[in-house]
């Protein structure tokens, strides 16, 4: 198995659109699905709650490592042993980066998620399945997302 998730996407809309939607908690979370509590701040708990229908009981929880202006966001996220979890404490991370790279048509934006190899072994094959099925999702959210609202 692989210790690290990453997908691409060539997305039509300059960077500053796609930064926007990366790092604005209104706009991240309309296209993610997710209500987050208040805006992103580097070092800080991002909290809220999943709103895509059937799993509106998931917390969503991450805590904002980089903001590098329209080049790379990153957070840590909590992989629980089940998704109805509600206290994420002491639960083992996985660092999510989303990076940005002007093109001569839009914006290429390269997703990784690392860290895998820090679970527990029982746990290790399906939080990758689940969340490598699930960046599959949120990168055409996110294409859908920056083309219908520039």
């Amino acid at each position: 198995m692989n210790d690290r998730i990453e997908k691409r996407i060539e997305l039509k809309a300059p960077v500053s659109r796609v930064w926007r939607a990366l790092t604005d908690y209104r706009e991240f979370g309309e296209w993610f699905r997710v209500k987050i509590d208040g805006p992103f701040v580097v070092g800080a708990v991002s909290r809220g709650h999943i709103t895509h229908p059937g799993y509106e009981h998931i917390k969503w929880e991450a805590v904002v490592q980089k903001m590098e202006p329209e080049r790379l966001f990153s957070f840590t996220w909590p992989q629980p042993k089940s998704l109805g979890q509600t206290d994420y404490t002491g639960e083992p991370t996985t660092l999510v980066e989303f990076r940005l790279e002007k093109t001569p048509t839009g914006t290429l934006l390269t997703l990784t998620e690392s860290g895998f190899d820090k679970l527990p072994a029982d746990r290790r094959v399906d939080a990758f399945r689940r969340n490598e099925g699930g960046w599959t999702e949120q990168m055409k959210n996110i294409e859908a997302y920056v083309a219908n609202k520039p």
